[in-house]
C-alpha cells in the first residue's frame, strides 16, 4: 500500500510583486524521514516552510501536508522552529517551558527538561539575559519537545556556535552542532515523526539526512534519497559544487 506523503505541493506559487519565491513548486515528501531542505539564500526554502504551516497563502497550486490543506487544524500537529522568534523576556526558561505546555498540543514538559539538561541550558535563566546562542538553543527544545507526526527546523543551527564556543556540558564535554541535533533526534526515535530540516551548514550535520530536497529558483531541483546522492556524486558538499556551480561557503 502506497504511505501518504507528509507533505505534497502541485505547482505551488508564491509570488512577492515581480518576484517568485516558489515557481510552480512541485514536491512529494515520504512520510517518517529526515528531510535536508538545501539550496542557496533566496531559493523558497522559508517561503516553503511558511506554506507548510499556513503562514502564507499560495497564489496558484496546492498543497497538502497531513492529509489535508494547512491552517490551524494541521499545526496541532507541527513543531515549528522559524528562522526568527520572539520571546517574552521576562520569563525564565522554565516557564517558557511551562508556557509551551499550557497551550502546544503535545508538549512533554519533562523532554524539554532533558533537553535542557543535555544542551547544558539553566532552567532558572532569564530569556532576557541570553547570549543569541543560547536563546537558539532554547528555541530548538521548545520546537522539539512536542510529540508530533512533523516538525521543521528553518536554520536551527543559527548563533549555536561551532565546537566548542558554547556548547559544554557538565563542564567538561564538547559538543559540535551536529551532535546536539542528532542527540535530539536518537531521543525522538522511538515516535513516528518526520522532520524537515533547512541549513546553510552542509558539512556538519549532512549525515543526519536521509532523503534531500534540493531547492534553486523557488523550483525543487532535486529530490530523493540521501544515498543516491552520495553514491552519485560523494558528500553535499560536493552536490552544491555540482547543482549551483559554486563553492558552497560556511
Amino acid at each position: 500500500m502506497m504511505v501518504q506523503p507528509i507533505v505534497k505541493c502541485d505547482q505551488l506559487t508564491k509570488r512577492y510583486g515581480k518576484k517568485y519565491a516558489l515557481d510552480h513548486f512541485d514536491l512529494a515528501i515520504p512520510a517518517g524521514r529526515i528531510v535536508g531542505v538545501l539550496g542557496p539564500n533566496g531559493c523558497g526554502k522559508s517561503t516553503l516552510f511558511r506554506a507548510i504551516t499556513g503562514l502564507i497563502t499560495p497564489d496558484e497550486g496546492e498543497i497538502r501536508v497531513l492529509g489535508q490543506s494547512p491552517g490551524w487544524q494541521t499545526n496541532r500537529f507541527i513543531g515549528y522552529l522559524p528562522d526568527r522568534a520572539r520571546w517574552y523576556p521576562r520569563h525564565t526558561v522554565l516557564q517558557a517551558f511551562e508556557w509551551g505546555a499550557s497551550f502546544l498540543p503535545g508538549f512533554d514538559l519533562e523532554a524539554a527538561k532533558k533537553f535542557a539538561r543535555y544542551m547544558d541550558v539553566d532552567l532558572e535563566m532569564s530569556l532576557s539575559g541570553m547570549s543569541k546562542g543560547q536563546e537558539a538553543r532554547v528555541m530548538l527544545i521548545l520546537c522539539m519537545s512536542r510529540e508530533v507526526p512533523l516538525i521543521i527546523l528553518d536554520e536551527p543551527f543559527a548563533g549555536i556556535d561551532l565546537i566548542s564556543r558554547e556548547a559544554i556540558i557538565a563542564g567538561i564535554d564538547l559538543i559540535s552542532r551536529e551532535a546536539i541535533i542528532a542527540g535530539m533526534i536518537d531521543y525522538l526515535e522511538e515516535r513516528e515523526v518526520s522532520i524537515l530540516i533547512s541549513t546553510h551548514d552542509i558539512q556538519e550535520v549532512e549525515g543526519l539526512f536521509d532523503y534531500i530536497v534540493l531547492m534553486d529558483q523557488g523550483k525543487a531541483i532535486w529530490s530523493g534519497e540521501a544515498d543516491e546522492l552520495r553514491a552519485q556524486y560523494g558528500s553535499l558538499h560536493d552536490v552544491f559544487r555540482t547543482f549551483y556551480k559554486r563553492e558552497w561557503s560556511r
